[in-house]
C-alpha cells in the first residue's frame, strides 16, 4: 500500500492519473452536458415556442423515432441532427414528455414501423465506386392522448423543428377540443342503391371500405364520431346536393337520378370527402377516394374541429379567388389553413369585426369605393394589420383556339387604394422591375434564356435582421412593381422595413408591358440601373386618411354620433408586395420553397406569431454564393479544381528550395572546405561527392 502512494505521488502516475481524469470527467458530462450553438440561425437550439409546447404538456407525449442507422452521406448528418433534436425537446420538456428510438435492423422493428403506416424511401448510395439504391426507414411517430399522428420521409434537416412543434401543437388542440365537443361528429355516406347494378367498379365495396376506415380514425379520437349510411330519395337528394355539394347522377336517359358523396360534419360546419364516381382514361365507371379514406378522415377531422384563427379575405373587386388550386390562390391557402382560416369579406355589405387580427387584400382589379376605403382605414387605426399584394397592371391571358400564339394584354389597374396607402407614406410604382440578376430559363430554340421580370432576389438583397426575411438564401418575385417608402421613412411614430428588393443591376418597364423574355433586352445606359424596393412592412401608428366619415346616407337630423378616428390608438403593420404572383400556384407550388416561406412567414409576423417565423428557417442550406456572371463562377470553379493544387506545389517548391539555400549557407559558414553535402534520402546517409 505504501508503495502504492508512493507510486501516485511520483511523476510516474501522471499518464494514469489523467487517463482516470478523463474517464471520470466524461461520466459527469454524460450526466449533465452542456452544448453551445454557434451557428448563425441557431440550427441546433429550440426556440421558445417549442420549449413553451414541451414544457406545458398535460398528457403523454411519445414520440418513436424509426432511422435506419449507418446511413450514407448526406443522410447520415439527418439522423444525428434528429438525435440531437429530441435531445434538446427532452432537456426542456416535463415529465410528460418520452422519446424512443428504434434499431432498424430488428425485423420486429420494422413491422412496428409498418404499423403504424411508415414507408420506406429509397435513397441513392455510393459504395465502392459504385451507384447503387438502398430501401431505408426515415419517419418519427407521435402519441398523445388517444391520438397518433405520423412524419415520414424525414430526409433533410431544413424546418424539422417546425415540423415536429406544428405536429404537437395540432395534436394537442385537436385533442383538447375533441374533448371539450359540444356535441358529436358525425360521418355520413349519401349513396343510392339503386347504383349498384351499373358496374360501377368499387361500388359494393365503398360501404366497408368506409366503415373500416372510421373504425380507425374513431378509436384514435376518443370515440367523439358517429356514422351512417343513408340512401336518400329523388326528393330529399335535391337540397342535399346544394347544401354540401354531393355528385348528383343520372343513368336511362335522364330517367333515373342517384346521388354519392361522403360528408364530415359538426353542428353547421362540414367537409365533403373526396369520394367520387370518376371515369377513367379507358372509359371504365369508378369509384375514387377509397385507398387513402383513413388519412382523408383524420385530416378533415382537423380541419373541421381545430380552432384556427380567422383572417379576413376582401373580396368583390376581382381578387383571386382564394379556394381555386389552378386559376386562383388555394395554393396560398394550402399554404396557411393548418393554423388559419379565412373569412370572406364583403366590404359593401360586411364590416371588420375586431377578432380579425390581419385582413388580406390579394391581386384587386376594380376600384374600391370610399365607404369600403374608410373601413380598411378605421381598421388600422384600431390596431389591425393589413397584408396587401398588388399588381400594377391586369394581365388578361388570350382566349381562344388562337390563344397560343397571342401575347396577353396589359390593363392599367386604379384600385383607389392609392388614397390610403399615399397617407401612410406608401406609394406603389406602375410598372414592372426588371433584373439582371433572375430565372433563366432553358429554351430549346434560344438556348438559356433569362427572364428579367422574375427577379432572383439573393441573400444580400433579403433583410437578414429581421425574421419574416432572415435565413433565406433566395426568393424569386415576379411582374413585380417597385413600392416607395420615403414618406413613410419621414412621417413620425412609422417604422418602416425592406425586407426584398432587387439587385443593384435592375431597371423599370413602364407604358408598353409584355413578358416576352427573347423581347427583353438590359438598357446600354447603365447609369439607369439601381435596386428596387419590392416588399416592405411598415409599423407603428397612422394618421388617418379620411378627415371624416364617407356620407353615403342621409344624415339622421335629430341625432349625431361619431366614432371617427383621426389617428391610431394602437399600432397596426402594413405588409406589401408589389404582386400577387406570390400568392399564385407559379411561384407557391410547395410549402417548402424560398418564397412560400417569406409568405408566411408574413402572415405569421403580422398575425403575432413571430417565433414561428424563426422556427420555419432554421436548419435552412440556403446560404448560396452569390453569382454575378457565369465567366466568374466559372473562373472560381477552375480555380478551386486547379489553381489551388498549383498553388501548393509552387509554396513546397520554394520551402524546399529555401531549405537546402539555409543548409549551403550554414555549410559555408562553419566549415566551407568541407567536400561533402547532407543527402535528403530517407536513409539520411551522408555520401561523398565526387
Amino acid at each position: 500500500m505504501k508503495n502504492f502512494i508512493n507510486y501516485i505521488k511520483s511523476s510516474r502516475s501522471d499518464i494514469l492519473l489523467f487517463a482516470v481524469f478523463l474517464l471520470l470527467l466524461n461520466l459527469v458530462a454524460y450526466r449533465a452536458f452542456v452544448r453551445f450553438d454557434l451557428t448563425a440561425p441557431r440550427s441546433y437550439s429550440l426556440s421558445k415556442a417549442s420549449i413553451q409546447t414541451v414544457r406545458t404538456l398535460e398528457e403523454p407525449l411519445s414520440i418513436k423515432v424509426f432511422f435506419t442507422s449507418n446511413l450514407s452521406a448526406p443522410y447520415n448528418s439527418v439522423d444525428q441532427y434528429v438525435r440531437d433534436l429530441m435531445t434538446e425537446y427532452k432537456g426542456k420538456a416535463n415529465r410528460n414528455f418520452s422519446c424512443e428510438f428504434f434499431d432498424m435492423s430488428k425485423p420486429e422493428n420494422e413491422n412496428i414501423a409498418a404499423s403504424y403506416k411508415l414507408n420506406q424511401i429509397q435513397i441513392r448510395e455510393v459504395k465502392n465506386n459504385e451507384v447503387g439504391f438502398k430501401q431505408v426507414w426515415m419517419g418519427m411517430v407521435f402519441t398523445y392522448a388517444d391520438s397518433v399522428e405520423t412524419l415520414d420521409g424525414i430526409v433533410s434537416p431544413e424546418g424539422l423543428e417546425y415540423k415536429i412543434t406544428s405536429k404537437i401543437n395540432n395534436m394537442i388542440a385537436t385533442t383538447s377540443t375533441l374533448a371539450g365537443l359540444n356535441g358529436r361528429v358525425k360521418l355520413t355516406l349519401y349513396r343510392s342503391d339503386a347504383m349498384k347494378d351499373l358496374g360501377i367498379q368499387g361500388f359494393k365495396e365503398m360501404e366497408g371500405a368506409v366503415k373500416k376506415a372510421y373504425t380507425l380514425v374513431n378509436a384514435k379520437n376518443q370515440n367523439k364520431i358517429d356514422i351512417e349510411v343513408l340512401d336518400p330519395s329523388y326528393e330529399e337528394s335535391l337540397p342535399l346536393v346544394q347544401q354540401y355539394g354531393l355528385q348528383a347522377i343520372s343513368w336511362d336517359k335522364g330517367e333515373k337520378h342517384g346521388i354519392l358523396g361522403l360528408v364530415l360534419s359538426y353542428n353547421d360546419a362540414f367537409r365533403l370527402l373526396p369520394v367520387r364516381l370518376e371515369r377513367t382514361f379507358f372509359g371504365q365507371n369508378i369509384i375514387s377516394g377509397l385507398d387513402s379514406l383513413e388519412d382523408t378522415i383524420t385530416e378533415s377531422l382537423k380541419s373541421l374541429v381545430s380552432k384556427t384563427v380567422e383572417i379576413g379575405y376582401i373580396t368583390g373587386h376581382g381578387e383571386w379567388n382564394i379556394n381555386d388550386d389552378e386559376n386562383g390562390s388555394g395554393k396560398f391557402n394550402d399554404l396557411v389553413k393548418d393554423r388559419y382560416s379565412f373569412k370572406l369579406l364583403n366590404l359593401l355589405t360586411d364590416e371588420i369585426t375586431p377578432n380579425l387580427t390581419s385582413v388580406i387584400i390579394n391581386g384587386p382589379k376594380r376600384a374600391f369605393t370610399d365607404d369600403e376605403l374608410y373601413k380598411i382605414d378605421q381598421y388600422l387605426l384600431k390596431g389591425g394589420n393589413l397584408i396587401l399584394f398588388l399588381d400594377p397592371v391586369d394581365e388578361v391571358l388570350p382566349q381562344g383556339e388562337m390563344a397560343y400564339y397571342q401575347q396577353p394584354s396589359y390593363n392599367p389597374i386604379d384600385t383607389k387604394l392609392a388614397k390610403i396607402l399615399d397617407k401612410y407614406g406608401i406609394k406603389m410604382g406602375k410598372n414592372y422591375v426588371l433584373d439582371e440578376t433572375c430565372f433563366v430559363q432553358a429554351n430549346q430554340m434560344y438556348g438559356k434564356m433569362p427572364v428579367y421580370f422574375v427577379p432572383e432576389l439573393q441573400k444580400q438583397n433579403l433583410n437578414q435582421k429581421h425574421v419574416i426575411s432572415k435565413n433565406l438564401g433566395y426568393v424569386y418575385f415576379m411582374q413585380a412593381s417597385t413600392i416607395d417608402i420615403e414618406d413613410a421613412k419621414a412621417q413620425e411614430g412609422e417604422k418602416v422595413t425592406v425586407l426584398a428588393k432587387s439587385s443593384p443591376n435592375s431597371w423599370l418597364m413602364t407604358g408598353n408591358f409584355h413578358t416576352n423574355p427573347s423581347m427583353l433586352r438590359v438598357p446600354a445606359d447603365k447609369s439607369t440601373l439601381k435596386s428596387e424596393n419590392l416588399a416592405v412592412l411598415v409599423e407603428g401608428k397612422f394618421k388617418s386618411a379620411f378627415d371624416a366619415k364617407p356620407e353615403t346616407e342621409k344624415k339622421d337630423e335629430t341625432l349625431s354620433v361619431s366614432s371617427h378616428l383621426k389617428e391610431s390608438i394602437q399600432s397596426g403593420k402594413i405588409f406589401v408586395v408589389g404582386s400577387s404572383k406570390l400568392t399564385r400556384p407559379q411561384l407557391i407550388a410547395s410549402e417548402d420553397q424560398p418564397v412560400a416561406m417569406f409568405v408566411r412567414n408574413a402572415v405569421d409576423y403580422l398575425n403575432g406569431e413571430e417565433d414561428l417565423c424563426t422556427m420555419r428557417t432554421k436548419g435552412l442550406a440556403l446560404n448560396t454564393l452569390s453569382v454575378k456572371s457565369m465567366a466568374l463562377a466559372n473562373t472560381a470553379k477552375y480555380f478551386n479544381i486547379y489553381g489551388l493544387v498549383i498553388i501548393v506545389a509552387v509554396i513546397g517548391l520554394i520551402i524546399w528550395q529555401r531549405r537546402n539555400s539555409r543548409r549551403r549557407a550554414i555549410r559555408m559558414t562553419y566549415n566551407p572546405n568541407d567536400s561533402r553535402e547532407i543527402s535528403n534520402a530517407k536513409t539520411d546517409s551522408v555520401k561523398e561527392t565526387k
